[in-house]
C-alpha cells in the first residue's frame, strides 16, 4: 500500500526508542516517553483506520462467496486469520496498547491481502475455464463432422463416437457447474473433461490417418498442385532476390529440401502408388510445412507491398476491394447452385470481410501499421477466392 513503507520506516525510527525506556520513567518531564508514546498512537490510529477500510474491501468481496468456497479453503482461512488479527488490533488500540496493536494491524492486513490475491487467481482461472469449455465446442463441430465423414466411407467409429460423446458430456457438466457457481466442483469435473479429451484426441488421430489413406490420391493431388506453385514463387523471389543482391541461401536450401520430397512424391502418384506416396508426405511433414511457411511469409510481405502502394489512395482500395467482394460472392452463388461445395471459399470471402472492417477501424484510430497488415490478410484470402472460382469455372 502507498504508505506502507512510510509507517515501516516511521517504526524502524520508533524501535531505535525501545518501549521499555518510556516504563523506566513515567514523569511527564521525559519528552522521549511523551515522543514514542504518542508516535505509536498516531502509527497505531492511522492503521486502523487504513484496516477498517480493507476489511470492508475484503468483506465486499469475500462474504457472498463464502458458501460457495469449500471448508479448507485457503482464501477463507485467510480471510478468517485477518478477521481475528483485526479485532484483536482494534481492542489494543482501545485499551492503549499501540504497540501491539501496530502489530496485529499489519499482520491483519498481510492476510487481508493474501485471501484478496488468491481471490483474484481464483477468479482467473474460472475465467480460463470458461474460455477453454467454450472453445471445445468448436473442436466437438469439428469430431462430429470427422465421424459423419469416416461412416460414409465405411469406417468403423464406434470407438469414436463412445468417447465423443463420454467428453462432450464431461464439458457439459463443466458448464453447468459454472452457471451454478460451483467452482470448486468445476474445476475438478475439468481435470476429468481433459483426461477423456486426451482418450478421444488419441482416437481421432487413428480414425483421421485412416481416413487419410482411404483418400491418399486426393490428397496426393492437392500436395503436387499447391506444391508446384510454392516452387514457382520460391524460384521467382530467389531469382529476383539475386538481382538485387540478397541473401537467398537459407530460401534456396528450404526449396532443394522440398523438391526432393515433391518429386519422390510424384514419381509414386505417377505409378498409383498413393499410399505410399502419402507416407512420403507424413514422413516428411517438418521438410513441407516449413517450405509452405516460408511461401507464406514470403505472399504476405508481397500483399504488404501491395497494400502500401493501394493504401495511397483510400477511397479507391475500398472501392476496388469492394467491387472484387460482391463478383467472387456472386460467382460462389453460381457455383454452389452447380453442386461445388463452395463452403470453405465462402468462409474466406466472410473472414476477408471481417478483417477489411477491421483494418478501417485502426484507420479511425490512427493506427495505420496494424491497419495495413489486416488488409493484407484479406488481399491473400480473396486471392485464394479467386483462385478457387477459377478453378471451378
Amino acid at each position: 500500500m502507498k504508505w506502507s513503507a512510510l509507517i515501516m520506516a516511521m517504526l524502524l525510527v520508533g524501535s531505535l526508542i525501545p518501549l521499555s525506556m518510556a516504563t523506566e520513567n513515567t514523569t511527564s518531564s521525559n519528552p522521549l516517553q511523551f515522543d514514542n508514546s504518542t508516535r505509536e498512537m498516531t502509527i497505531a490510529g492511522q492503521l486502523i483506520n487504513q484496516l477498517q477500510r480493507l476489511s470492508k474491501f475484503a468483506e465486499k468481496r469475500i462474504e457472498p462467496i463464502k458458501n460457495k468456497l469449500p471448508e479448507n479453503s485457503s482464501i477463507l482461512a485467510n480471510y478468517q486469520k485477518a478477521e481475528d488479527y483485526k479485532a484483536k488490533a482494534v481492542n489494543e488500540y482501545e485499551s492503549g496498547d499501540y504497540y501491539n496493536s501496530i502489530l496485529d494491524s499489519l499482520t491483519a492486513m498481510h492476510f487481508y491481502k493474501a485471501a484478496l490475491i488468491q481471490l483474484k487467481e481464483g477468479r482467473k482461472k474460472i475465467e480460463n475455464i470458461k474460455t477453454e469449455t467454450a472453445r471445445i465446442m468448436e473442436y466437438f463441430r469439428m469430431v462430429g463432422k470427422t465421424i459423419r465423414i469416416a461412416q460414409k466411407q465405411g469406417i468403423d467409429v464406434s470407438n469414436l463416437t463412445l468417447l465423443y460423446n463420454e467428453t462432450r458430456n464431461a464439458y457439459k457438466l463443466v458448464l453447468d457447474d459454472l452457471k451454478a457457481k460451483k467452482f470448486e466442483k468445476a474445476r475438478e469435473d475439468l481435470n476429468v473433461a481433459r483426461e477423456k479429451k486426451a482418450k478421444l484426441d488419441s482416437e481421432l488421430k487413428r480414425i483421421r490417418q485412416e481416413l487419410a489413406y482411404k483418400n491418399a490420391d486426393k490428397i496426393v493431388k492437392e500436395f503436387l498442385v499447391r506444391g508446384e506453385k510454392g516452387m514457382e514463387i520460391a524460384q521467382k523471389t530467389i531469382k529476383i532476390g539475386n538481382e538485387r543482391g540478397y541473401n537467398t541461401t537459407e530460401l534456396q536450401k528450404r526449396l532443394d529440401a522440398f523438391k526432393s520430397v515433391y518429386e519422390e512424391v510424384k514419381s509414386l502418384a505417377d505409378e498409383g502408388k498413393w499410399q505410399e506416396a502419402l507416407s512420403i508426405m507424413n514422413e516428411n511433414r517438418r521438410t513441407v510445412v516449413g517450405f509452405h511457411k516460408t511461401i507464406e511469409f514470403i505472399m504476405r510481405k508481397v500483399r504488404e507491398k501491395e497494400v502500401d502502394e493501394k493504401l495511397k489512395d483510400l477511397r479507391a482500395f475500398l472501392r476496388e476491394i469492394g467491387d472484387r467482394i460482391q463478383k467472387d460472392g456472386k460467382a460462389l452463388n453460381k457455383l454452389r447452385e452447380n453442386g461445388v461445395d463452395t463452403r470453405k471459399a465462402t468462409l474466406q470471402l466472410r473472414t476477408a470481410v471481417q478483417e477489411i472492417k477491421l483494418g478501417v477501424e485502426l484507420l479511425k484510430q490512427h493506427r495505420p501499421a496494424e491497419a495495413k497488415m489486416h488488409f493484407a490478410i484479406a488481399l491473400d484470402l480473396i486471392h485464394r477466392v479467386d483462385e478457387f472460382i477459377l478453378a471451378h469455372a
